[in-house]
């Protein structure tokens, strides 16, 4: 048998939050500069739409999704397409995003359970959405901040990683970190300022190799200026 990777640790990180509210104010008009049109780059023209894609998104790239959902939105138009449609047929259509039985299994769910108590409309508020089946935080404010215009902080794998470099909280877990961002960012910025972390992160602070020479923030990054917290 081999052996088993030891579980790395994620270090430990003190926050004060005047400081990490100071930051917020250098680095946003500085990356609002930086990346103008920063929106989600999965494709949608309505909230059900949105919804599905940002399911499909799970362990998935944005690239995929946005392959897959092409086809699949002219053959499932409605809620009650994808909820009478055969489970198998489903995991068929999306099976290219991986994870495909889960995601067909809570996509049916939703769709059923929009047109059996929802009238055929997604739902505008928080509460509603992560009443859904397989719908929690993440999922439900990307819906809202991007179909429905209500300010929501998606923490996604960059916010989260971006957010320690930055000292901006210590939180890895999604949700700890999407209320502590919210003290601290305002919160006509919120979306906004999750898609320009993303951005951030795909493009200059990646995951392994982080471009600190070439990075327009990192005169105020905790990490580029002392120990690593990768």
């Amino acid at each position: 048998m081999g052996k088993k990777k030891a579980k790395v640790k994620k270090a430990k990180i003190k926050v004060d939050k005047a400081e990490a509210a100071e930051r917020i104010r250098k680095i946003l008009p500085l990356l609002k500069k930086i990346y103008p049109q920063a929106k989600t780059a999965l494709r949608f023209t309505n909230p059900l739409e949105l919804l599905i894609a940002t399911i499909l998104s799970a362990q998935c790239t944005d690239a995929r999704v946005n392959m897959v959902t092409k086809e699949v939105f002219r053959k499932y138009r409605t809620a009650k397409d994808w909820a009478k449609a055969d489970l198998k047929e489903i995991e068929s259509d999306i099976k290219s995003t991986g994870f495909y039985r889960n995601k067909a299994i809570s996509i049916k769910g939703v769709c059923t359970e929009v047109i059996e108590r929802l009238g055929g409309n997604i739902p505008d508020t928080m509460d509603e959405l992560v009443k859904l089946p397989g719908v929690g935080r993440k999922t439900a404010n990307v819906v809202l901040g991007n179909a429905f215009g209500v300010p929501a902080i998606a923490c996604d794998t960059h916010v989260i990683r971006l957010s320690r470099r930055l000292q901006l909280s210590g939180n890895s877990d999604a949700v700890k970190l999407e209320f502590d961002l919210a003290e601290i960012v305002p919160k006509k910025d919120w979306t906004l300022f999750s898609h320009m972390l993303i951005f951030h992160g795909r493009n200059v602070c990646k995951a392994r190799k982080p471009d600190c020479q070439n990075c327009q923030i990192a005169e105020f990054c905790p990490a580029a200026n002392g120990p690593a917290l990768w």
